[in-house]
């Protein structure tokens, strides 16, 4: 699993409705894309559940490179470079992956926490806790799945986590799921993955 997201951040008096409007024209062009374990089309909207920002942030789980650089490179991922210009790519690998209590729900909510791996952790057990820190947000009430993957570049874990519901028990940046693109979900490896 690989873990992608990138973000528009756009002016405080942006009309949002143009992005739901994009969405609700585009989204079903991942609905059976070869390698996409989920997209999440997500967006934060100013001064709506607590959000300092306009931003539009999809959010991919990927099954496989392949199917990770047909999108980027294929011609898809033009259409947003077109219109917003050419975002920074923030990429992942993967280290959890778990189906929540409302696994058979829409999510309406998505949950992200980036946050730094310390120096001088001892890395096993950091990724452990991380993998099992997925494990328990999946079993919240309300949570669709979860996951958790690490940039070793930056060293920066990212849990990500969707919800059906706006009180999801995760911290971090919230999000509104506009759509959720799922062709390779049931292929996604579970739980800890090394």
């Amino acid at each position: 699993m690989h873990a992608m997201q990138y973000e528009f951040t756009l002016p405080a008096d942006y009309d949002m409705g143009i992005i739901r409007s994009r969405v609700a024209r585009v989204a079903h062009l991942l609905d059976d894309w070869d390698g996409l374990g989920i997209k999440t089309y997500i967006l934060r909207e100013r001064g709506v559940h607590g959000s300092p920002v306009n931003q539009y942030g999809p959010f991919y789980l990927w099954n496989t490179m392949e199917g990770m650089n047909s999108f980027l490179w294929g011609g898809t991922f033009q259409g947003p470079v077109r219109d917003f210009g050419r975002p920074d790519i923030r990429q992942w690998t993967g280290l959890a992956f778990e189906e929540g209590t409302a696994t058979g729900s829409a999510p309406a909510f998505a949950v992200r926490r980036r946050q730094p791996v310390p120096e001088g952790v001892e890395l096993a057990a950091f990724m452990t806790d991380a993998a099992a820190e997925t494990a328990r947000l999946a079993a919240q009430d309300g949570a669709v799945l979860a996951a958790a993957a690490v940039d070793t570049r930056a060293w920066e874990l990212v849990h990500f986590s969707l919800w059906e519901h706006d009180a999801p028990k995760a911290d971090g940046d919230l999000f509104q799921v506009l759509h959720l693109s799922a062709p390779g979900r049931d292929r996604l490896p579970r739980g800890r993955q090394w």
